[in-house]
């Protein structure tokens, strides 16, 4: 949805850069992906439209705002993946409750696998990115924003600790990150403290992205150092000085990387046992909520008055 709240005059090279810029979120938006200015600002670099520093992206943040409040671009094309809100969701009825149940429902599709496998992401901001392929391929993801807090890595251990000993899982942690030297940091941190929390419980760690190897085939656009960090010396020896985040890597290529990882993991003739019981049981919440309807629409149900089958089922 494009809509104008604002008069602003640009120039010709400012109004050529944001045609550039509704292209490549159009681009996205057919995908079926919504981008963060971050990520937008990535791929006008990765294009060669706009060069790689701090100012550029300041100057990106600026001009897309601007952009938006004069509608040059869509509003729904841009998404800030920090601000959630908080609705409680409702229905007409128990029939389209238990239909939308029926559209959601699932059984926990690794309980007859014996892996237990968790995505652990260290922005936040991507959540977007990869939250569509996690529910698809029903594990958990944990977003987060840098180095975990002791109180979730101690919930992260205390878990995975039941998963093994209880449930008698082997656990896999996909793990995605920046290639900085925090970044690469937080995989030490994460199996030390996951080994502290769970009892030294065997958990299988790989990082998937960002990688090296990918690095070097994807090519995507490094980074400005950041300042100050006490882990850059170890990293600057082993890598150099080039730092690539996240989020300069194709949105569709990181999921496809997080969802080839979990896949890898998964019993497939397991997994279609368990998809033949999930849909014979979706079929029944479908065939009860057909039943509480036809109920409705023949007038046997007496504790649902007239004024709210009026105000209900006006638009039927």
């Amino acid at each position: 949805m494009r809509r104008k709240f604002k008069t602003i005059k640009f120039t010709k090279a400012t109004k050529d850069l944001i045609a550039r810029m509704d292209a490549i979120l159009t681009e996205y938006g057919e995908m079926g992906y919504r981008l963060t200015v971050r990520q937008l600002y990535y791929q006008l670099v990765a294009r060669d439209i706009i060069p790689n520093s701090q100012r550029s992206y300041k100057r990106i943040v600026s001009i897309a705002g601007k952009a938006r409040m004069a509608g040059m671009l869509d509003w729904s094309a841009i998404e800030d993946r920090g601000r959630r809100q908080v609705y409680p969701p409702h229905w007409t009825d128990p029939s389209t409750a238990t239909k939308s149940l029926a559209e959601q429902f699932r059984v926990n599709r690794w309980i007859n696998q014996p892996k237990h496998v968790e995505v652990f992401l260290e922005k936040d901001a991507l959540a977007g990115v990869l939250g569509p392929v996690c529910r698809e391929l029903d594990v958990r993801l944990h977003p987060n924003r840098g180095y975990s807090s002791l109180s979730k890595m101690f919930d992260h251990g205390r878990r995975l600790y039941f998963r093994e000993r209880l449930d008698d899982k082997e656990i896999y942690i996909i793990y995605v990150g920046d290639h900085d030297p925090s970044g690469m940091d937080m995989d030490r941190d994460i199996v030390e403290r996951l080994d502290l929390f769970s009892s030294g419980a065997t958990i299988n760690f790989e990082r998937v992205a960002l990688t090296m190897a990918q690095i070097q085939e994807k090519d995507p656009p490094p980074q400005w150092a950041k300042a100050g960090d006490s882990r850059s010396p170890a990293y600057v020896a082993e890598f150099g000085y080039d730092v690539w985040e996240l989020d300069a890597l194709d949105p569709p290529d990181l999921a496809q990387v997080v969802k080839d990882a979990v896949l890898a993991l998964r019993d497939e003739d397991l997994y279609t046992d368990l998809m033949e019981m999930e849909t014979a049981m979706r079929e029944s919440l479908e065939a009860n909520a057909d039943d509480w309807r036809e109920d409705l629409d023949a007038g046997d149900l007496d504790y649902v008055p007239d004024w709210y089958v009026d105000l209900a089922y006006d638009d039927d």
